[in-house]
């Protein structure tokens, strides 16, 4: 699945913050040891992994399955179509069920 240019601009993005946090970090650890400095670049690097979270969760393009009553209705008329016509309403019920148990597990 292709992703859009601005999620891929976020994750580089991100991903350039957390290499040059890393790096931020190691430098002002070793350098004088400023917990202010460490602090500060360890809070950025937090936000951009938030970002990346949110960015990611937002772009999600799976649709959410809605329940078509239309459709419904039109297999509910024509079952009671084939129960008029001698069907076994118990048998016919469960090929239905079988069949959307089928259609969930491949799809």
């Amino acid at each position: 699945m292709s992703q859009p240019l601005s999620l891929r601009a976020i994750r580089v993005a991100c991903a350039v913050v957390f290499v040059c946090g890393i790096a931020g970090i190691i430098v002002s650890s070793v350098n004088g040891n400023n917990e202010g400095w460490v602090i500060s670049i360890g809070l950025t690097t937090t936000l951009a992994a938030i970002a990346l979270i949110i960015a990611s969760t937002v772009a999600v393009r799976q649709r959410i399955h809605v329940f078509d009553d239309v459709a419904a209705e039109q297999l509910e008329a024509r079952m009671a179509q084939l129960i008029a016509a001698g069907a076994d309403e118990t048998a016919l019920r469960d090929v239905v069920r079988q069949a959307i148990e089928l259609g969930r597990r491949t799809s």
